[in-house]
Formats: structure tokens, sequence, C-alpha cells
């Protein structure tokens, strides 16, 4: 017990103190989970969009697939990633194993399935609600989704939220194509992974409490925007 204090007041030492490899390893995971979640948000909005309010022939089948996708193991993500980007690779000649972009790029592929797949049941439901109000004003199709988009954006943010929450939180994947190197490719939960098996609690722990107050962050903004989505429509009824 008497150990364990020491090291959670170590780790609080470290935070507080602004410890510079902390934050800069903290700014890094920030650095890549925000990139990769713009990118998977330019990415699957539009997918998801366009499968809520297209018609063409295979739509079923690209949805189950996308579905499927959320079950992704990413540690596969991680070696599919690895294949590619690999000296014998198809994209070997770009150099980019082992760096923060391999780490954004594994993080893209599991991310955009979530923010795809929530963004698609998000604007059919709507779609579904306003179809024959839109198509009164002759506006239908594919020429409905900036409205349907703008109606669900307080969802589609939730979806962003969640897809954040993911990417932060990934640790196979990453690790796998980022090679978990020091000062370059060292986020958050490879470096707690790491941090814990040489014993170093202190710095895990530290990483690990900021890692937490971020989920919960997003967790409880979440919550909040959902309540304010719901209270909102509540008026509207």
């Amino acid at each position: 017990m008497h150990s364990f204090s020491q090291e959670f007041i170590s780790a609080m030492t470290l935070i507080l103190t602004g410890d510079s490899d902390l934050w800069a390893i903290v700014l890094l995971s920030l650095r890549v989970s925000l990139m990769a979640v713009l990118i998977a948000a330019l990415i699957g909005m539009p997918l998801g969009a366009a499968l809520a309010v297209g018609r063409f022939p295979g739509r079923r089948l690209v949805v189950v697939l996308l579905n499927a996708l959320l079950g992704l193991p990413p540690v596969v993500v991680g070696l599919l990633v690895y294949l590619m980007l690999s000296r014998s690779g198809p994209l070997g000649v770009l150099h980019l194993l082992y760096t923060p972009t391999a780490m954004i790029v594994a993080q893209v592929v599991l991310v955009t399935p979530i923010i795809a797949a929530l963004t698609r049941q998000t604007v059919e439901t709507l779609d579904a609600e306003y179809a024959e109000q839109l198509r009164s004003m002759g506006v239908s199709g594919l020429a409905s989704v900036p409205t349907l988009v703008w109606d669900g954006r307080i969802a589609l943010l939730t979806a962003l939220l969640a897809g954040f929450g993911r990417a932060i939180a990934e640790v196979g994947a990453v690790i796998m194509v980022g090679g978990n190197i020091n000062h370059v490719t060292r986020v958050m939960t490879t470096t707690i992974a790491l941090e814990t098996s040489k014993g170093n609690l202190a710095l895990a722990l530290a990483l690990g409490a900021i890692l937490i107050g971020i989920a919960v962050s997003v967790t409880g903004l979440v919550s909040l925007l959902a309540l304010r989505e719901g209270q909102g429509e509540m008026r509207h009824a």
C-alpha cells in the first residue's frame, strides 16, 4: 500500500509539475487521434449520408459490410496497415512505417466505420421523418443531405466524439505500425503498456489518469449533447 501511495504521489507530481516527456506524449496522442478523426469524418460522413438516402444496387450489402467493420479487431487492422506500409508493401516507397502518419492511417481505418455507421443511422432516421415534407418542397435524394445533416448535427457531433474516444484509446494497431519509438511514435496507450511492463508505474499512472480524464470528458460531453437534443425535441413537440 505504501509503495502504491508513493507511485500515485509521483504520478500526480508529474502531471502538476508539467513534466515535458509526459505532456509531449499526451500532445502527440491528441494530435494523432484528432487528425485521424478529422480524416475519418471527411470519409465516413459523406459515405454514411449517401447510404442513408441513396438507392442503388448492392446498397444492402454495403451496409452489412459497414456494420461488420465495426467489429474489426484492431490487431488485424494493424497487420493490414503494416503490410501496406512495409518496405515490401505497395506503399513502402513512402517510408511511412513507424511514423505518426502510419498511426493516423491505422486509426482512420478503425474510426471511419464508426462515424459512417452512426451517420447513416442518424440521416436515415431523419430522412424517414422528413422525406414527405422535403419531397413536397422539391428536395429529394442526395439534395436533401445538407438539410438532414444540419438537423442531425448534435447526433453527428456525438458520432465524432465516439470516434475520438475509440481512436485515443487504441493500442494494438498503433503499436504495430508506430513501433512505440521514444519521442517519435510513443503515445499514451503504448507508453502505459511499456512503462507498466518496465515497472515504471508513476509515468503509467500519470498517463492513465490523463487518459481516463479524457475518456470521462468525452463521455460526459456525449451525454450532455444527447440530453440537450432530447430537450430540444421535447420543446418542438
